[in-house]
Formats: C-alpha cells, sequence, structure tokens
C-alpha cells in the first residue's frame, strides 16, 4: 500500500500525544508502567532496537560491491506511526520499518544508515542506486515489478475500528456493513473495497452504509467516540496502533488491502536485478525463524501482519487496466 496521506498530519499529531512511555520487549524495563492493555511506544531517537547477529552464509550472498562498502543505505518516507515517523527530536526516523531495515542490515553484517524523503524520490533514488534499498510500507505490484524486485515482509491489510466498547464483533463481508454509519479515507484503497460492498448489499437489498469522510483523522476519532460513526476502515498499521496505545477501540476484521482475489504484500524494495532480494529475503526468513521478526512486530502492535515467510517477486497488485 503506498501512503493514503489521509489526514498524515492528524494521524501523527494523535498517536504520537498517545504514544509515550517506552517499547514492551524484554529489555524495556519502564514498559511494565504501561496501563493494562495499552502498548507504550518508545518516540525517542534512542530506540534501543531488537538487533540480530550476523549470518555468515547469508552476508555472503550480497553483492560483492556493496559487501565491500560495508552499508546499508536504506530509504523510507516518514509519514505516520507506527510505519515510519520522526522521533521526539523532529529528525531521527524511527517505527517498524526502520527496525526491520536494522535487522536485516544486522544479519547481512552491514551498517545500517536511514535516510527520511518523499515517496516519489523514494522510487527514483532506489532505481539510480542511491539507496540501498526501500523500505517505506511499499506494496508489490506488477508495474513496480518491472523496475524494481522485492522481498516481502509483511501482509499489505486495511482494518475495520470500532469503539472498544461496541456490539460489533466481526466486520469481514459487505452483509456485516451493510446500514452501518462508516468513515474511510476518499480516494483510498478501503474506499474502492467499501464503496463494492456498498454496491453488493444494495444489489441484495440489504441497507446501504453510511459513509462519512473526515480530513483529519482526530475527528475522524472524536465521531467514533462520540458514536457518530460506528467503525472506521482504515489501513491496518495505523489502525492497530491506535487501538493498542489509545486503549480506546478495537481491530473487528482486516482485509487484503489489494482486495478479495489476492492477498497484498509489503516489501523491501531493490534496484531491479542488483542481486540483493534474495539475500534481503534470506535474511528476513532467518528472522522469521528465530523470532527475531515477530518481536519487532509485537513492539509496533502489528503482530497481525506477519508473514510465514519472505518471498522474491510474488504476484503483485494487478496492472491498471
Amino acid at each position: 500500500m503506498s501512503p493514503s496521506r489521509l489526514s498524515v498530519l492528524g494521524v501523527s499529531a494523535l498517536l504520537l500525544t498517545a504514544a509515550c512511555g517506552t517499547a514492551p520487549y524484554d529489555g524495556d524495563a519502564a514498559a511494565a508502567a504501561a496501563p493494562p492493555g495499552v502498548l507504550k511506544i518508545n518516540t525517542s531517537p534512542e530506540q534501543n532496537r531488537i538487533r540480530a547477529a550476523k549470518v555468515e552464509a547469508i552476508a555472503a550472498e550480497v553483492p560483492a560491491a556493496i559487501r565491500a562498502k560495508g552499508e546499508f543505505l536504506i530509504g523510507t518516507s516518514t509519514f505516520e506511526p507506527p510505519l515510519s515517523f520522526v522521533a521526539d527530536d523532529d529528525v531521527t526516523p524511527i517505527g517498524v520499518e526502520e527496525d526491520i531495515a536494522s535487522l536485516v542490515a544486522d544479519v547481512l553484517g552491514l551498517k545500517v544508515r536511514i535516510e527520511a524523503t518523499s515517496w516519489g524520490n523514494l522510487f527514483l533514488a532506489v532505481r539510480s542506486g542511491k539507496y540501498t534499498a526501500g523500505f517505506s510500507n511499499i506494496t508489490v505490484t506488477e508495474e513496480r515489478k518491472d523496475v524494481y524486485d522485492f522481498a516481502t515482509y509483511r501482509l499489505d491489510q486495511v482494518a475495520w475500528e470500532v469503539p472498544k466498547d461496541s456490539t460489533i464483533t466481526s466486520i469481514a463481508e459487505p452483509a456485516d456493513v451493510a446500514g452501518l454509519s462508516v468513515a474511510v479515507g476518499s480516494g483510498t484503497n478501503q474506499e474502492k473495497i467499501l464503496l463494492g460492498w456498498d454496491r453488493q448489499n444494495r444489489a441484495a437489498g440489504r441497507k446501504p452504509a453510511q459513509i462519512q469522510y473526515y480530513k483529519q483523522a482526530a475527528d475522524t476519532y472524536l465521531a467514533l467516540r462520540s458514536g457518530r460513526i460506528q467503525a472506521y476502515f482504515a489501513p491496518n498499521p495505523t489502525s492497530a496502533y491506535h487501538a493498542a496505545v489509545s486503549g480506546d477501540t478495537k481491530i473487528v476484521g482486516t482485509y487484503s488491502g489489494a482486495g478479495p482475489t489476492l492477498q497484498g504484500l509489503i516489501a523491501a524494495m531493490t534496484r531491479k536485478g542488483n542481486g540483493l532480494a534474495k539475500p534481503i529475503a534470506d535474511a528476513l526468513n532467518a528472522l522469521i525463524e528465530d523470532g527475531t521478526y515477530a518481536k519487532v512486530l509485537t513492539r509496533w502492535g502489528l503482530s497481525g501482519e506477519a508473514v510465514p515467510e519472505s518471498v522474491v517477486n510474488p504476484p503483485g497488485l494487478p496492472r491498471e487496466q
């Protein structure tokens, strides 16, 4: 999923207000102060990241020129928690993307360096070879595979978020949203899915959904708390993170960001044919196998987006007709 850009500043401000304290994994002792059921996130530039050991056999797969340089220069677009955002110093990029990129660098025996850039420049810089790879919630698509290679590491999911005390327990199919008041971002993948579900409901004689649009995420969550809307359909990372750090909401269903016929996948992106996608995938698989990968996703409240294995250049979102 490319960043929806829906209310980026609103989402970031809201989540960073809620996210304080330290990360909930072994070694972050202050996390014990977190109220039950509320995820505490370290937003300081000193991240105390989970680290991994070099795996010699995988490191040997890295192309010689990159291995000789010894650096894993990563490009990311800092747009919203928990994916990639700036720390309290307003400079240092932090988030699940940075954590996963750092782990991959560890396994490959390279020194990670992370640079924040714009979404558009990220693709240009990877294509030119300036960045070794891009880690920025990038969905695999068939068009992108013409120019880039990919190594997958998360599911591309959208999520249904409702108030914690809502009687709604599951949203999994069109009938589940019939008659509901739902907020969604304009022009997003989730809006496309929701409008399709609503058409199916109307054709089946069910009540239409009452679809609402808000410019700021803070306004959406205020509407959710006040009962003006019953559900919010948004990218899973931001919704899962908000539910975890606020304790005010819950996730009652997830759905592939690619729609009903394909599971979308988030991946590390490298320049086509530079020989790095396989070592990255092998590094990710080693991290999946030893449990380190799962710890990072848990740290950011994204365990539901775990993949069982990393694969190179899987089927991506179809080409635009």
